[in-house]
């Protein structure tokens, strides 16, 4: 790993970027990463944009922005939002973990918006990034019992494709500690569905 260590988690509001965002610092605080958390948000009650820049570091605290161009992965719960963290924080070497599974804000579903053709979007990535993987973590979710768990699967995956010099086994501890009993069985069916998807992803490769 490169140090620091930049990652973005974006998506839109209601889709769990701030859980996954604690989950994943204290898993690398737990490894002995220094980590810096910096959140954006916007009409985050109305489905606007949530973006969350973890650093990673060994050595030092960095400030809690990323800098435009040097992002080290995007993990994006939504395409559009996805491309457009992107073309501001990404650069020919960034890689970037998508769920392709469309939100359409309001005006969309009004009529009044165009949503971009998601193959075009979905190409559009490839062409600005080192490497793209498709997660479909809104359907890996809905197995697991709720597809609101969708980020849950997004972090298994973004544990599974070993960025990260973090153990499966810590990120299952961490989740644990955090997530309600209740549905700790359905998240922690989640996280190995995103985990073993990322796993398949590699191996096909």
């Amino acid at each position: 790993m490169k140090d620091p260590f930049n990652l973005i988690i974006v998506g839109v509001g209601g889709q769990g970027n701030i859980l996954v965002s604690e989950i994943l610092a204290k898993a690398a605080s737990a490894v002995g990463f220094k980590v810096t958390v910096g959140e954006s948000y916007g009409m985050s009650q109305r489905c606007g944009s949530v973006t969350s820049h973890i650093r990673l570091s060994r050595k030092s605290l960095y400030g809690p922005i990323i800098p435009a161009g040097c992002a080290d992965i995007i993990v994006g719960f939504e395409p559009v939002e996805a491309a457009r963290t992107a073309v501001e924080f990404g650069s020919p070497d960034v890689q970037i973990i998508v769920n392709p599974r469309p939100v359409y804000p309001v005006g969309v579903l009004m009529g009044k918006d165009n949503y971009p053709d998601i193959d075009v979007l979905l190409d559009r990535l490839k062409n600005i990034s080192a490497q793209v993987y498709y997660i479909e973590s809104t359907s890996l979710a809905t197995q697991a019992g709720n597809p609101v768990m969708q980020n849950i699967v997004m972090i298994g995956a973004l544990a599974g494709f070993g960025y990260l010099c973090i153990p499966k086994e810590t990120f299952e501890r961490i989740i644990s500690q955090v997530v309600p009993e209740k549905v700790l069985e359905q998240n922690q069916i989640a996280f190995h569905m995103g985990y073993n998807a990322a796993q398949e992803l590699i191996n096909a490769f």
